[in-house]
């Protein structure tokens, strides 16, 4: 095995490639929100059909659902606006429909989830996950969001969703082939993808702190015991390499 912390770098610019191209996808349907929101002050729920022809475009290949979801009171005639759409294989995307009612027992409150709330606090992309979506398909997924604003303040979020099982058939090939272990993870340590069975989909990296290390800078690293982290271009995703 090639263990120096230079090793690796296909599969850091494959996911930086990887995630550039799912956020520039979505840049079509970012202006087309903050130009609808911009555009009145009584934008409603019906209002948002205007974005299907660019959410249409945005899905397919890795891509399996896209949309915007707005912030509460953003439009004029509901508190909650959700316009997603997902790819099914048929002819035409399938609109995905929740409770908006937040008297219903079966309201999603979507602004509690990290999605929605991170771009919110921060005001940058975004991206959540692994996570089953039970919501949606019942796998793995990878959701992206980018914040939305209308006069400087924040409006929602238009995103896309991605399924892990198709991000490890891209880059599992890379990542055996650098021997040793090899994992792909989020911010918190968590594994998105791997080259071995120890190291399962959501589960935590143990053998080294990767909350810490993100929140120090993100700087590549080698520990003592010879793992080796490093940031996969400006995504909030690390590869974790070690011999063992």
């Amino acid at each position: 095995m090639n263990d120096t912390p230079s090793a690796g770098s296909e599969v850091v610019e494959q996911v930086s490639t990887l995630v550039e191209d799912v956020f520039g996808r979505l840049k079509p349907v970012l202006t087309g929100a903050e130009g609808l929101l911009a555009a009145s002050a009584d934008v409603t729920a019906e209002d948002l059909t205007r974005l299907r022809p660019q959410v249409f475009d945005v899905l397919g290949g890795l891509v399996v659902g896209a949309g915007f979801i707005s912030a509460p009171n953003a439009l004029a005639d509901q508190e909650f606006g959700f316009e997603w759409w997902t790819e099914t294989g048929d002819a035409e995307p399938v609109q995905l429909v929740i409770s908006l009612d937040p008297d219903s027992d079966n309201f999603l409150d979507y602004t509690r989830q990290s999605w929605f709330t991170v771009p919110r606090d921060t005001g940058r992309r975004h991206i959540n996950g692994p996570y089953v979506d039970y919501l949606c398909t019942d796998e793995y997924t990878l959701t992206f969001t980018i914040p939305v604003r209308r006069g400087g303040s924040f409006a929602g979020v238009v995103g896309a969703d991605v399924y892990v099982r198709e991000v490890e058939r891209l880059l599992q090939p890379k990542l055996r082939a650098l021997g040793g272990r090899a994992a792909l993870v989020n911010a918190q340590g968590r594994v998105i993808v791997s080259n071995n069975a120890r190291q399962a989909t959501g589960s935590l990296v143990r053998e080294i702190d990767v909350p810490a290390w993100w929140s120090s800078g993100a700087e590549p690293v080698t520990t003592e015991s010879g793992t080796h982290l490093r940031r996969c271009g400006n995504s909030p995703i690390a590869l974790v390499r070690s011999g063992r």
